[in-house]
């Protein structure tokens, strides 16, 4: 029905709570760069849940990353394309699995979000792998859980060297 790139009128995403959902509450609808807006549109959701308890953050991350395989998977099956460039919750969840036990420092999030978007973007194996070869709503979720590990290891060398110094 509509290409992984065609504009979809936005009363047909807002309108519906499974594609509201899995396009990052609207932010997927950016007509440039949807992955880096709906990524900045976590930011927030990531603050509130910042100061959780690790176990409390990690099942809230699980939970979003288990939703998400559905949410993502049911808005690609009504609009009839699996993998829309405005779905964006996964992109939700690679920055929430980034910031891990990161602090919730400006410097951390900053940090993160730049990391997260470079693994994302530029797919380095096994992320490119995962991308092309695992479908539907897990296929969705799981290379951008996959750049989100690779972020937050990348973030954790830098905190733990000090040199982002947060």
């Amino acid at each position: 029905m509509y290409a992984k790139r065609e504009k979809i009128p936005a009363r047909r995403i807002m309108g519906n709570p499974v594609c509201l959902l899995a396009f990052g509450f609207g932010s997927g609808l950016a007509p440039k760069a949807p992955g880096t807006f709906g990524t900045l549109a976590a930011i927030p959701l990531y603050l509130l849940a910042a100061n959780l308890p690790l176990p409390a953050y990690l099942v809230l991350t699980l939970l979003m990353f288990l939703a998400g395989v559905w949410l993502c998977d049911r808005c690609g099956q009504i609009l009839g394309i699996g993998d829309h460039g405005g779905i964006v919750w996964d992109e939700f969840v690679g920055l929430f699995i980034t910031l891990a036990g990161a602090p919730a420092s400006a410097v951390a999030v900053v940090a993160g979000f730049v990391l997260f978007r470079v693994f994302d973007i530029f797919k380095p194996w096994p992320i490119s792998y995962l991308d092309c070869n695992v479908h539907g709503g897990l296929g969705i979720m799981l290379d951008d859980a996959v750049a989100g590990l690779f972020a937050g290891l990348a973030l954790f060398a830098l905190l733990h060297t000090g040199l982002l110094g947060a």
